[in-house]
């Protein structure tokens, strides 16, 4: 599995597993699942309410901490009290270090963002947190944050697919030094169905789902692709075996439609709580 160093030096697998909507009573078995079809990157967050049933895979899988890499979230709610919330989802998942812990939503009218930022800081420094970073931040919010932070985040978790591409952002976060990974990365399944994604799957004799996934790792994307299915995951994790030609790759990049598929980072206020 192809790997990615971090602004820090942490390096983090590039293809990694989300848990997003996954039940808590399921989530055990299904994390089981993916960590024995190889993913070593799972991604969680304290409003999934599942952090529990990763922790309890992570402990039943025998596989040592130090070859894991386990992402979780600050809620929104919670972003005035960053330090408890941390301790919290710790206990929750079991473990002692959480390898990169995200601001989830900016949620600019609460203003209170930078605040949770220092908190992190802190909490990266006394080494609880190996990378520290931010989801769904719009480059206005990546401003506001950088002029007071002493520690540039090391991710920017944004919704990022063939038909939503946020190009100037990923691009902007890249620059600086700001690794960009991609939550709902087949359009919630939605891409999939896409006419030049079906043509590059029939060359390669591989599913559509592959050729996606294997669109965001050539752009150096970290990618957390959920699925319960095991068969699936399979497929799925296979896409890091799978190259795409510069012609087959601007196939896919020209399927951009603006059509977001969640929230809007500039209005979303939710507490998640």
């Amino acid at each position: 599995m192809p790997e990615l160093t971090l602004n820090n030096g942490v390096t983090i697998p590039q293809l990694g597993f989300g848990v997003f909507q996954v039940p808590a009573e399921e989530t055990q078995k299904v994390v089981e699942d993916a960590l024995e079809a190889g993913y070593r990157h799972i991604d969680t967050a304290a409003a999934y309410r599942n952090e529990a049933g990763v922790g309890a895979a992570i402990a039943a899988s025998g596989i040592p901490r130090e070859e894991l890499f386990i992402t979780t979230k600050l809620r929104n709610g919670e972003q005035g009290e960053a330090h408890d919330a941390f301790q919290r989802s710790r206990d929750a998942l079991g473990l002692e270090v959480i390898d990169l812990y995200l601001i989830h939503w900016p949620v600019p009218s609460q203003g209170l963002f930078t605040q949770a930022w220092k908190e992190m800081e802190k909490l990266h420094q006394d080494k609880q947190i190996r990378a520290i970073g931010i989801s769904n931040f719009l480059q206005d919010h990546v401003d506001t944050l950088l002029k007071e932070a002493e520690v540039v985040p090391a991710v920017n978790q944004i919704e990022v697919h063939p038909t939503f591409q946020q190009a100037e952002l990923a691009n902007k976060c890249r620059d600086l030094g700001i690794a960009v990974e991609a939550y709902s990365p087949l359009g919630q399944g939605k891409d999939l169905n896409a006419e030049q994604v079906a043509l590059v799957a029939a060359a390669h004799g591989t599913t559509p789902a592959q050729v996606i996934l294997a669109w965001h790792l050539a752009q150096g994307t970290i990618v957390i692709p959920k699925s319960a299915d095991s068969k699936r995951m399979r497929e799925n994790f296979g896409a890091a075996d799978l190259t795409l030609t510069e012609s087959e790759l601007a196939a896919i990049t020209a399927l951009e439609a603006g059509a977001r598929i969640g929230s809007d980072p500039a209005v979303a206020a939710f507490t998640q709580l």
